[in-house]
């Protein structure tokens, strides 16, 4: 299906195959390369995303690896707010994502700095005090600020995934929030065993009817599996992003844009050529 995302009043298409760039203003992120908080990396981070062909950038201040210790709101306000001027004033045109799970601080990046989309993980377990009610406020807010939504589900198996992820539809949709982009998140309340069922029952997410948005980078089912470490991970990592557009993804969520980039455009020609064999017989 097209899709489009309505990006302060830009129609974003994802109608082709997208790439969004991991720029984490942190210094805890699970994978060092993604690091970046001085002005200088940060820059030079800006411009690898774009100049390998990436159309997203995804900011995080905040870190949800496992066994992380949270950022403060405060913290993470902060490291945004060095993080985003700089961002906007070397990437103007960008398509811009935050990644966060406290509504104050989504409403602070839409409304100082224009972030087009929020990128929603639902947080640390650790810093949880209610999982739904932290959820619709969030909610509330993302529909309140009119800007489109990435809903992560943290459920184990693609049967749960699924009535989460239309559960958190119905309730945004009554909220009034237009765009919705679903995650089947992979690495958040799944073992090895079930990250691999849940990609293996991917394309059922397309009954859905909304995009869908993939993070497997350098994660742990991949590198567990391969008794590696994230550093060796780039490899196992494109397999699973083939897999996961073969499966109907229409965003992928990396750290190694240039990889995704050339994952996306050979798996379009792929689908494209289907498409024109389908058609003449």
């Amino acid at each position: 299906m097209d899709y489009t995302l309505n990006c302060n009043g830009q129609l974003f298409s994802l109608d082709e195959l997208q790439v969004m760039g991991i720029l984490n203003a942190t210094p805890d992120s699970f994978y060092a390369g993604s690091r970046k908080q001085t002005e200088e990396e940060i820059i030079g981070r800006v411009h690898q995303i774009l100049d390998e062909g990436g159309s997203i950038i995804d900011v995080g201040a905040c870190s949800t690896r496992p066994d992380a210790e949270p950022a403060t709101e405060k913290e993470e306000m902060e490291r945004l707010r060095f993080a985003l001027p700089i961002v906007r004033r070397e990437a103007p045109e960008a398509v811009v994502s935050v990644d966060t799970f406290r509504p104050d601080v989504a409403r602070m990046v839409v409304e100082e700095f224009g972030a087009d989309i929020i990128n929603d993980v639902a947080g640390p377990v650790n810093v949880q005090q209610s999982t739904v009610n932290v959820q619709h406020d969030m909610f509330r807010m993302v529909s309140r600020l009119r800007v489109p939504y990435i809903y992560m589900s943290r459920k184990a198996t693609m049967k749960d995934v699924l009535l989460d992820c239309a559960e958190a539809v119905d309730t945004l949709r009554s909220m009034g929030q237009k765009d919705i982009v679903l995650d089947p998140g992979f690495g958040f309340g799944k073992t090895v065993e079930q990250n691999y069922d849940v990609m293996r029952d991917l394309e059922r997410m397309q009954m859905l009817h909304l995009p869908i948005l993939v993070g497997i980078s350098r994660k742990s089912m991949i590198y567990r599996l391969l008794d590696t470490d994230p550093t060796q991970a780039l490899n196992g990592t494109t397999v699973l992003n083939t897999i996961a557009l073969m499966k109907g993804a229409n965003i992928l969520r990396v750290h190694d844009v240039r990889e995704a980039v050339e994952c996306v455009k050979m798996v379009w020609r792929q689908m494209r050529d289907s498409k024109l064999s389908d058609s003449k017989s």
